[in-house]
C-alpha cells in the first residue's frame, strides 16, 4: 500500500510542477522499468521524452486554436481536378519556403475557387510541420478589425500583434 501511495504522491508532484506528460506515463514507465529492469537513466530518458511529446502536442493544439481557422482543411482534401490552380505550385507553397525570405503569397480568384481551403491548409501545414505561429483572417474579417481599431483610436495595435505571427 505504501508503494501505491508513494506513486500517487509522485504523480501529484509531477502535476504540481506542470510535468503532465511525465505524470501521465509514470505508471507505464514504472511497470516497464520493473519488467525490463531498466536503469535510472533509461527511466529518466523515457519520462523526459514523454514530457517533451506532451508539450509539443499542447503547443500545437494551442497554435491551432490561436490561428482561428474557420474549419479544418488540409491539402489531402483539396480536389485539384475541380480547381483551376497549378498543383505543383500549390505543393511548393505548402513547403513554406517563402516565409524564410518574408515574401507574400496572395490567393486571388472568384468565390468557390479554393482560396480559403488552400490558405487554411497552408496555415495548418505551417503549424504542424514547421512549428510556425499562424493567424487566419478572411479579407472581410481583417478589414473590419482594422476599421474597428481605427474607430476606437487604437490604430496599429493589430499590426503590432501580427508582427509575432509567422504567417497571416
Amino acid at each position: 500500500k505504501q508503494k501505491h501511495a508513494d506513486q500517487h504522491e509522485l504523480i501529484h508532484d509531477f502535476k504540481a510542477l506542470s510535468l503532465h506528460g511525465m505524470a501521465s506515463v509514470w505508471p507505464e514507465v514504472l511497470g516497464t522499468a520493473r519488467l525490463k529492469t531498466m536503469d535510472h537513466e533509461a527511466v529518466l530518458r523515457q519520462l523526459i521524452k514523454a514530457e517533451m511529446a506532451h508539450r509539443e502536442v499542447r503547443s500545437m493544439a494551442y497554435q491551432m486554436k490561436a490561428a482561428k481557422f474557420p474549419a479544418h482543411r488540409d491539402l489531402a482534401g483539396f480536389d485539384f481536378t475541380q480547381a483551376h490552380v497549378d498543383e505543383t505550385q500549390v505543393r511548393e507553397l505548402h513547403a513554406l519556403r517563402f516565409t524564410d525570405s518574408a515574401h507574400n503569397v496572395v490567393l486571388i480568384g472568384g468565390p468557390g475557387t479554393g482560396k480559403t481551403h488552400l490558405a487554411i491548409s497552408m496555415g495548418i501545414e505551417a503549424i504542424r510541420v514547421h512549428g510556425k505561429r499562424v493567424r487566419f483572417f478572411s479579407t472581410v474579417e481583417l478589414v473590419n478589425a482594422l476599421e474597428l481599431e481605427k474607430a476606437q483610436n487604437k490604430a496599429g495595435q493589430l499590426a503590432h500583434r501580427l508582427m509575432y505571427a509567422d504567417l497571416v
